[in-house]
């Protein structure tokens, strides 16, 4: 047998790769068309709550995509008081194998992946659902999957208006301070959520809660926007589902198990059911089911993470790592 090795790219490497925001959304939305053809398999995640007294969890995702035989598994700790320790929320590794024999080839820092394709994924969805000129974002979160949340999302609709918010006043000024310099605008920073939502073409809600409160309201929602509400524990009312025109999911699968989630109840208590929901993403970027269709629907779109979007970026950051010399060939047999 000849020798087999790995790659290993640690978060400094993922660093050095520096995807543009074009890479990004393209290995993507490839993954999103391969799964809307049905040329993928994705496992609902797995959670893992080590300590409840933690007030954290980890998630296991697993999945491949038939395009290229590319398998992955990723594990992601969840600590939403890290910041307490000086940690950020979030640790993830990536395994990525040869999908038609089981090679393992690589170990990757899954930290900045899961920011990224998350990001990806908000903004794909607006993409095709976000009202034809979107001017105005409203974004709730300041941690790592907000700051590409915003920037891949201004990267496709360039606004006039951006405000963020997040409940701690420290973790917003930075927020706000780091994204204007990036994006090269102004960026608002509001202390509350009406002030950063109402009204706004998109709004995106990624908070950190620790339980679920009905922070975003209903009423605040104007008639043609795009919700993307994803934080880890429910902040929508009731009756948003009651104003939308097309409610789109990443993958239903996930959305009925675990207890996490925006839509938790609303699935659980049957208020939405696959029959109810307007499709997939997937099958929106495989042209099976269509986007929006008229300025003046309202959208939603709920995303819960999909292990085959982390492991097509992680796909397009090792290949590009080999071309560049970049992280380091470990011996496994």
């Amino acid at each position: 047998m000849q020798p087999i090795t790995i790659r290993y790219l640690s978060g400094h490497d993922v660093a050095a790769l520096e995807l543009a925001n074009d890479e990004i959304l393209d290995a993507v939305e490839q993954a999103l068309r391969a799964q809307g053809e049905g040329r993928t398999v994705i496992e609902p995640r797995m959670h893992l709550v080590a300590d409840p007294d933690c007030g954290g969890h980890f998630n296991v995702l697993r999945g491949y995509i038939g395009p290229g035989n590319n398998a992955g598994v990723k594990v992601v700790g969840d600590f939403h008081g890290n910041y307490r320790l000086g940690l950020p929320s979030e640790f993830g590794l990536l395994n990525l194998f040869d999908g038609r024999t089981g090679q393992p080839r690589a170990i990757l820092d899954a930290t900045g992946i899961t920011e990224m394709r998350t990001g990806a994924v908000t903004a794909i969805g607006a993409k095709y659902l976000a009202p034809s000129r979107p001017r105005v974002l409203g974004h709730i979160g300041a941690r790592g999957t907000a700051y590409w949340n915003v920037r891949l999302l201004d990267h496709l609709f360039d606004f006039e208006e951006i405000r963020v918010h997040s409940r701690r006043a420290d973790s917003r000024e930075a927020f706000g301070e780091r994204l204007a310099l990036d994006l090269g605008k102004p960026v608002r920073v509001v202390d509350n959520w009406r002030d950063c939502l109402e009204g706004a073409d998109i709004l995106v809600e990624a908070s950190r809660l620790e339980q679920p409160e009905p922070l975003l309201r209903t009423r605040w929602i104007r008639p043609g926007a795009l919700v993307i509400p994803y934080g880890t524990m429910s902040t929508v009312e009731d009756d948003i589902t009651d104003i939308m025109h097309k409610i789109v999911v990443d993958d239903w699968g996930q959305c009925t198990v675990g207890p996490f989630g925006c839509l938790r109840r609303h699935v659980d208590s049957g208020r939405i059911t696959r029959a109810s929901i307007h499709g997939e993403l997937g099958e929106i970027c495989a042209g099976r089911i269509t986007g929006r269709e008229r300025d003046d629907e309202t959208c939603l779109l709920w995303h819960r993470g999909l292990s085959t979007s982390d492991i097509a970026l992680g796909v397009a950051m090792l290949d590009k790592a080999e071309r560049l010399g970049l992280g380091m060939e470990l011996p496994y047999a």
